[in-house]
């Protein structure tokens, strides 16, 4: 049984997500504050976070900053505003995806199950030594763990699905399209800043190997293993 971490300070709205989340046969931790967050994700084992910005106590920009410190868990923001930049903030910190309110809780259902099934479904398909090895990149697909030049590196779950896409398709032009259709699944609401804001962060975190993923003007992406 998977775990979901409902983290809004709004009583109703973390009612219905929760009811929504239990009819799915999914288990709630519950959370009105980020301090109390923290404390429920420390205490237990979670699946999935879902996370509003404007909180008590701690926001969620803090929030999800401390658990990427430690996790790869995915997690999903949840925002009233309707700033981009916004959204790309919560992107730069390791959020997985967005949902503006107000949102149908359906919605967010799906986009949830999407993050958990794609996780699940690497899992049971790889094999124990499944793993993507380029020029001192290793990306262990069992254990969506990465390893450069031996060094043990911390991607979130978008950053690894996005980083093994292109590492399984080297030298093939990867477009902006392809990548949000595998990594997101759903129709996009967003803009190209987005894939473009993961792709920075991937570039920081690679540090020397950064070169490596190289953009295609105007079209997308092609990850180029003699760069």
């Amino acid at each position: 049984m998977k775990t979901i971490l409902i983290v809004e300070d709004e009583d109703i709205l973390r009612e219905i997500s929760k009811d929504y989340f239990l009819n799915e046969g999914y288990k709630v931790l519950e959370a009105a504050d980020g301090k109390a967050a923290l404390l429920s994700f420390q205490e237990h084992e979670v699946d999935l976070v879902v996370l509003d910005i404007m909180l008590p106590e701690l926001d969620g920009w803090s929030v999800c900053r401390r658990i990427r410190k430690q996790s790869d868990v995915p997690i999903i923001m949840l925002t009233a505003r309707v700033d981009e930049d916004d959204t790309l903030l919560g992107f730069e910190l390791g959020a997985d995806d967005y949902v503006t309110k107000p949102y149908s809780p359906p919605v967010l259902l799906a986009r949830a199950k999407r993050l958990l099934e794609s996780r699940s479904r690497i899992g049971k398909s790889a094999q124990p030594d499944d793993s993507v090895n380029t020029n001192g990149i290793r990306a262990h697909i069992p254990s969506r763990s990465v390893t450069i030049d031996g060094a043990a590196v911390n991607f979130t779950h978008t950053e690894f699905e996005i980083l093994t896409y292109l590492m399984q398709n080297p030298g093939i032009v990867i477009t902006r399209e392809q990548l949000i259709t595998k990594i997101w699944g759903y129709e996009y609401a967003g803009d190209d800043r987005t894939i473009n804001t993961h792709i920075r962060n991937l570039r920081t975190k690679l540090g020397v190997k950064a070169g490596m993923i190289v953009t295609v003007v105007r079209t997308g992406y092609k990850f180029e293993a003699n760069a």
